[in-house]
């Protein structure tokens, strides 16, 4: 189905900081680096905390992906560029146990193999996951399937080095294309259906296998685990989830595909939701919302995404828009955020708050599962 609608524009200063933020707690959440427990040829490994992976440091810095930054600007929606990344290392953790496994960002699939994957099928670029453009500009016309790309590498120690044993995948699929019938025209958006979406899916994930066992020091024993993602559309409140995953044991074949109980929901939830997903979370951040506007009234809006699966609050992201007046107003009503948060949102899964007028950042609030207090970080 197709929907014209105008242009809008985009707020690069807020994807930046979005982006940034979203790294920075994404590598709080998963680990935390104390001391090197191991060297090795300039490798060296953190020590981690209890449920998180040992990281790959090398010649004193953190390795980064070989296709670094992908992620963050391939993807539409940005609240999706952090649970894109997160949801898929908790998925990771289903298949490469904390204790066993040492996680290591992708380095056998580098930015221009991606970006070739991720483009579309043309005589130059054979490599392309997403199908020819036919030249349609009505719903005839083919989408572009395959949004993003993610590889996570988990390592294990052999002699006085690490090897390659285990690879998961996500790959982030559009449930909305947007394009432009000419250059600078009005945007448009063309809706996947989630059949469509699935079964394209699983067609292009032989050739995505193939291309990874074809890098160096890939092999063609290592397990490859593909996660496939439904990416949320440019608009929306909550970011998209996971829905099913298979394994390539070895070669390029791909094993049966099992679905994933992952959903994002809106809070508050809206009166006509009587679904019983996020209830009792709903209740708890209707209390803390009513808490923080008692105290200051200030307030414009306050929302949050809350993510599951199976049911099961996995983290919760929260956003306070008000005005301040002062650095006086900025720590009282952050304290009382804090200590309101404590009381009101959840305790078993890692949440995070944004205080924020509508053109600055003023602070942040994080806290990781089971922890007692919000470490704050002021902004302004």
């Amino acid at each position: 189905m197709l929907k014209r609608i105008s242009k809008r524009g985009y707020l690069i200063i807020g994807l930046a900081v979005v982006i940034i933020l979203g790294a920075f707690f994404y590598f709080v959440n998963r680990t935390q680096v104390t001391t090197t427990v191991s060297k090795t040829k300039g490798v060296q490994l953190t020590q981690s905390s209890a449920g998180d992976y040992q990281n790959v440091i090398k010649d004193g810095h953190y390795l980064t992906s070989a296709a670094r930054g992908i992620t963050a600007t391939s993807l539409n929606n940005t609240l999706d560029i952090e649970d894109f990344e997160t949801s898929l290392l908790n998925l990771s953790k289903t298949h490469f146990k904390t204790g066993r496994y040492i996680f290591q960002e992708g380095q056998y699939l580098d930015a221009d193999t991606v970006n070739n994957l991720l483009g579309r099928q043309t005589d130059s670029n054979a490599d392309g996951l997403n199908p020819k453009d036919n030249g349609k500009t009505d719903d005839s016309r083919n989408p572009i399937y395959v949004q993003s790309l993610s590889e996570q590498d988990f390592m294990t120690k052999s002699g006085t080095g690490l090897k390659l044993s285990g690879m998961v995948v996500g790959v982030a699929m559009n449930t909305q294309d947007a394009y432009q019938k000419e250059q600078y025209g009005a945007t448009y958006y063309q809706t996947i259906s989630d059949s469509d979406r699935k079964a394209y899916g699983e067609k292009i994930a032989p050739k995505i296998i193939a291309k990874i066992r074809e890098q160096q020091g890939v092999g063609k024993d290592v397990p490859i685990v593909l996660a496939m993602y439904a990416a949320a559309p440019q608009d929306s409140l909550s970011p998209g989830a996971f829905y099913e995953q298979s394994t390539s044991k070895s070669g390029n074949t791909v094993g049966s595909w099992s679905s994933i109980n992952d959903q994002s929901i809106v809070l508050p939830k809206e009166s006509t939701d009587t679904s019983t997903i996020g209830s009792d979370e709903n209740k708890g951040f209707s209390n803390f919302k009513s808490d923080i506007i008692n105290f200051f009234p200030n307030i414009a809006s306050t929302t949050a995404s809350a993510q599951f699966s199976s049911g099961k609050l996995q983290s919760m992201s929260v956003t306070v828009t008000t005005q301040f007046y002062s650095p006086t107003e900025i720590d009282a009503f952050t304290n009382y955020v804090a200590s309101s948060a404590v009381k009101y949102l959840p305790a078993a899964a890692p949440v995070q708050i944004k205080i924020q007028t509508a053109s600055d950042l003023q602070a942040i609030l994080f806290r990781k599962a089971d922890d007692k207090s919000y470490t704050i970080t002021r902004l302004s």
